[in-house]
């Protein structure tokens, strides 16, 4: 819980979707649960829903469509001007379905967090839950992890781990690990809020201690 006289963090929420997770961040902040403000929700696609739930928590909205620019190196200078212009001192990729230039990520490196729907470094990039199903591993889960140059491979900050049953779909199990990172994403970016999260020589550090990193790996077919 956030100490009173704090001042909250500011941060710049990215989202391409629903924004689920981004609606347990404003109940996060609004609960006190994190010393956090939003200052701005931008998506790259107009029809995101996450934009509506931003707008009812009266959190200003702006759509950057990538499609209008000649490449990837251009729209992510333009985010950068419209991120920077809100001066936050966190970046949160919320189900944000980009991959951005690592011209990009290092003007933000330490500073920017990301949910994969997988326990990292397991089942990099998309359709994790199929193919957790499909490589018959036992377990399965979800990581927020400082963002790098390395898709999905920056340190891992914090995860939830849940067992794969034999009636598990990729829906159901979708479903099951999306409960899971409405709890600790915002528990992440409460630390970094805290200022007990930071990012030090590529390595996570939590408290003055280094995050123990997801040791076994899985060996995708």
């Amino acid at each position: 819980m956030t100490q009173a006289g704090q001042t909250p963090l500011p941060l710049v929420v990215l989202i391409s979707g629903s924004g689920s997770n981004l609606q347990a961040i404003i109940d996060a902040c609004a609960s006190g649960q994190i010393n956090a403000e939003i200052k701005a929700v931008i998506s790259n696609k107009a029809d995101a829903f996450g934009l509506k739930r931003a707008q009812r928590a009266n959190i200003p909205t702006h759509v950057l469509d990538h499609n209008l620019f000649a490449n990837r190196q251009a729209f992510d200078r333009a985010l950068k001007k419209l991120i920077d212009g809100y001066e936050p001192e966190l970046i949160v990729l919320a189900g944000f379905m980009r991959i951005l230039t690592n011209e990009f990520v290092n003007h933000y490196l330490g500073r920017m967090l990301n949910i994969h729907p997988s326990l990292l470094p397991n089942f990099q990039g998309l359709n994790t839950h199929r193919r957790a199903i499909e490589s018959d591993v036992k377990e399965h889960g979800v990581s927020v992890h400082f963002v790098t140059p390395e898709l999905d491979g920056g340190p891992v900050v914090n995860r939830a781990i849940i067992e794969i049953n034999n009636s598990d779909t990729a829906e159901s199990l979708r479903r099951r690990v999306q409960e899971e990172e409405h709890k600790i994403y915002p528990e992440a970016i409460g630390w970094f809020a805290d200022a007990r999260l930071q990012l030090n020589d590529n390595q996570a550090m939590l408290d003055g201690a280094a995050i123990a990193q997801l040791e076994k790996s899985v060996n995708e077919t």
